[in-house]
């Protein structure tokens, strides 16, 4: 038996539950998470003005950006989580389709054939596929229920290395390593038990002569650049040379705001772009360098709170996959400009200029913002 007192405690919950729903959930932003987007985005705006030498033309350029990146995101997020279930096999099937057609007729930009020229826009469909693939594999596990099969896991390997084959045949190795691990994170949370990753960590060792095999020339210099920069340090290791050189010269403060040399005086490449830590770690120093990474984590500790508290399989996975891979992919980024992983082509997430990758990123954040918003509020 209730009392009175404890009904109207409970109808009081239901009412301040209530009302939080008419606030937040209506418009389905996640605050914290959007708080810290945006704080990233600003920083990133901070570094590319100096970076890219003040010109104001890059700085506008990436706000355009922002902007469509931020419709993006506020679009995904309203869309539930139960619709992205529904539509993940043909997100999947329409992404390989695109994939197939980038090589028959994609448009060739910078030596590479990896968009389709649609007259308006021009479309990059290995960046749709960073969304499709845990999106179908959650969809897959939420279906046939946990754990993982043996017929599961190779069935899963084919869904992530199709695409990651003609994505990196385009050539984009940097986005084929992400599908890679957008589709890899998605099974090991789904279960992947650690004798099956030890396997298949020395099933890779041993195709390794394999997979040098194949590589492409540019591929196979960026590789052997990693193990000895000074072998070339005019030519294939000047990029990672004048990266370090960057970073060590900036020391514990850094030169300044719009002081740096390394990205002023051209000779760090790609100092907007792939390389636009090294700029930061110039002119901020190591203590710059930490805030970044300590904002950046808090946008990976908020979707791992996200993952937590989502309540269905599909979700979970979805919602986990898609912040680690952004979590890698700051990492990767990371490792490359410091010289502890090879120079793969991934951009630094929201800070580093474009517009591709950023609108596919605030994409996977709307779909984390839905996952937060539609969870349906249990009451006691």
């Amino acid at each position: 038996m209730f009392s009175v007192n404890t009904i109207k405690y409970r109808l009081k919950r239901r009412e301040v539950g209530t009302q939080y729903r008419t606030i937040w959930q209506c418009i389905h932003i996640d605050l914290p998470l959007l708080l810290s987007i945006l704080l990233l985005m600003g920083l990133g705006l901070f570094i590319l003005y100096s970076a890219s030498n003040r010109d104001m033309f890059v700085v506008e350029q990436q706000v355009m950006h922002i902007g469509l990146a931020l419709l993006v995101m506020f679009f995904f997020a309203q869309i539930p989580p139960t619709t992205y279930q529904r539509w993940a096999p043909w997100i999947y099937l329409a992404g390989v389709s695109l994939l197939l057609a980038v090589l028959i007729m994609g448009h060739i930009g910078k030596g590479a054939q990896r968009w389709l020229n649609l007259g308006v826009i021009r479309l990059q469909p290995s960046e749709v596929m960073k969304l499709a693939i845990p999106m179908i594999l959650a969809w897959h596990y939420h279906k046939i229920h946990l754990p993982l099969t043996a017929k599961s896991i190779i069935l899963s390997a084919f869904i992530i290395f199709v695409p990651a084959i003609l994505t990196a045949k385009q050539p984009d190795l940097g986005t084929a390593i992400l599908l890679v691990v957008a589709g890899g994170t998605t099974v090991l949370l789904a279960g992947l038990s650690w004798w099956i990753i030890s396997a298949l960590a020395g099933m890779t060792a041993l195709t390794a002569p394999l997979i040098w095999y194949v590589m492409h020339d540019y591929q196979r210099q960026r590789v052997l650049t990693f193990l000895n920069p000074e072998r070339d340090p005019l030519g294939a290791g000047y990029h990672i040379i004048q990266s370090k050189i960057a970073i060590g010269s900036g020391g514990l403060f850094g030169k300044g705001w719009l002081n740096g040399t390394q990205s002023h005086l051209h000779f760090l490449p790609e100092h907007s772009t792939d390389f636009i830590f090294a700029a930061c770690g110039e002119e901020f120093g190591f203590i710059g360098s930490l805030i970044l990474i300590a904002v950046l984590m808090t946008v990976v500790i908020r979707g791992l709170y996200i993952t937590i508290n989502a309540q269905d399989t599909f979700s979970r996975l979805l919602a986990g996959s898609l912040t680690l891979t952004f979590f890698v992919s700051f990492f990767v980024n990371m490792g490359m400009v410091t010289g502890i992983l090879p120079v793969v082509g991934i951009p630094l997430p929201l800070i580093s200029y474009g517009g591709s990758s950023m609108v596919t990123l605030m994409a996977s954040f709307g779909i984390l913002m839905s996952i937060q918003t539609h969870r349906k509020l249990l009451t006691t």
